[in-house]
C-alpha cells in the first residue's frame, strides 16, 4: 500500500496591479489656477509630475505645442489625455468623471 501525502496548498491570491496613467501639469509658481489644480489632484491621492515653465520661453512653448496651441497655465495631461487647465479639471469632477479617467 502506498502512502498518499496530502500537502495543503495555501491559497493563492493574485494581486492585480494597475499602472495608472502618468498626470502631468505644467504650471507657474504664482499661479492660483496651479495650486488649486494640484489641490485637487493631491486631495484625490493622485500622484503627477510638475514641470514649472516659470521664465522657461522653451517650455512654455513646447507646453503649447502639446497642448494644442494653449498657452495659458496649468495646462494638465493624464496619460495621453489632455484635459485643459483648473477649470476643465474641476468640471470633470463635477461631472463625476475625474475619478475613472485618473484611475486609467
Amino acid at each position: 500500500m502506498t502512502p498518499h501525502i496530502l500537502r495543503s496548498r495555501p491559497a493563492q491570491r493574485r494581486e492585480r496591479t494597475k499602472i495608472l496613467p502618468p498626470i502631468v501639469i505644467y504650471t507657474k509658481s504664482t499661479c492660483s489656477y496651479c495650486h488649486a489644480a494640484k489641490d485637487l489632484l493631491r486631495r484625490k491621492g493622485a500622484a503627477f509630475e510638475e514641470i514649472s515653465v516659470d521664465g522657461d520661453r522653451a517650455g512654455q512653448a513646447a507646453m503649447a505645442a502639446k497642448a494644442g496651441g494653449r498657452s495659458t497655465v496649468p495646462q494638465i495631461f493624464v496619460g495621453a489625455t489632455h484635459v485643459g487647465g483648473c477649470d476643465d479639471l474641476y468640471d470633470l469632477e463635477s461631472a463625476g468623471e475625474l475619478d475613472a479617467l485618473l484611475a486609467g
